[in-house]
């Protein structure tokens, strides 16, 4: 299964208004795998950004002003995205902005190119009710290191989300439960095809053995009989 862990960065927040994308950050994901197969661009979004989105990113329109227009990359994303399944933070936002530059170039619009859409925002929320969801808050909770990241970018966003991503689903192969006939067989042959790994059983020298008998006897005078240890041992 290709996944792909997409972010983006923006001259503001409403591209209804004519605020553009300026960056895009996309990491690939197959069988729940990083491959190292990153798409990452820049932008020139033919206008500034507002002040507050500036804050945020730290993306100038004079280091834009040299960089390819949205038109010059379409293609290239939409050959990178195209049928995987698109995963993001707070989905609508991005793919308010992506549908937005597609429709300027009159082609069909990002979600088409895609077989499907996870909105991590929305996971976080039924699985942690009522508390922070954001991106820095799922890194806290998740034991995933955030700390070089001091402004935000789309690429190390995307990197960031996998991670979190990974953790919150860790033990599922998938989200989606109605895989059709082909994909579950393909599933199950990818599954049977994987080695398992061998077994090591480390047995107790008796040095370790002993310690560990001086160490319930301990116990046990402690709680003047056997402790719970030993009464469970048989």
């Amino acid at each position: 299964m290709r996944q792909i862990v997409l972010d983006t960065e923006t001259t503001g927040l409403n591209p209804r208004s004519g605020d553009r994308v300026i960056e895009i950050g996309c990491v690939e994901l197959i069988n729940r795998q990083l491959t190292g197969n990153n798409f990452h661009r820049y932008i020139n979004p033919e206008r500034d950004s507002e002040e507050g989105a500036l804050a945020v990113h730290g993306l100038t329109t004079e280091f834009l002003s040299d960089k390819p227009k949205f038109g010059e990359i379409a293609d290239e994303l939409r050959d990178y995205v195209g049928g995987a399944e698109v995963i993001i933070h707070n989905a609508p936002f991005d793919l308010g902005f992506l549908n937005a530059e597609f429709g300027r170039l009159k082609v069909p619009s990002f979600n088409q190119h895609i077989a499907s859409v996870i909105d991590t925002l929305i996971q976080a929320k039924e699985m942690h009710p009522g508390k922070r969801n954001s991106l820095d808050a799922l890194c806290d909770r998740y034991g995933v290191s955030n700390t070089h990241r001091k402004l935000h970018g789309a690429l190390l966003d995307a990197e960031l989300l996998a991670d979190v991503y990974l953790a919150m689903t860790r033990g599922q192969n998938s989200l989606s439960m109605d895989l059709g006939d082909d994909d579950a067989e393909a599933g199950s042959e990818h599954a049977a095809a994987l080695p398992l790994a061998d077994i090591i059983v480390l047995a107790a020298t008796a040095e370790e053995l002993a310690v560990h008998e001086a160490l319930l006897d301990g116990l046990d005078k402690a709680v003047k009989g056997r402790c719970v240890w030993r009464a469970n041992a048989g």
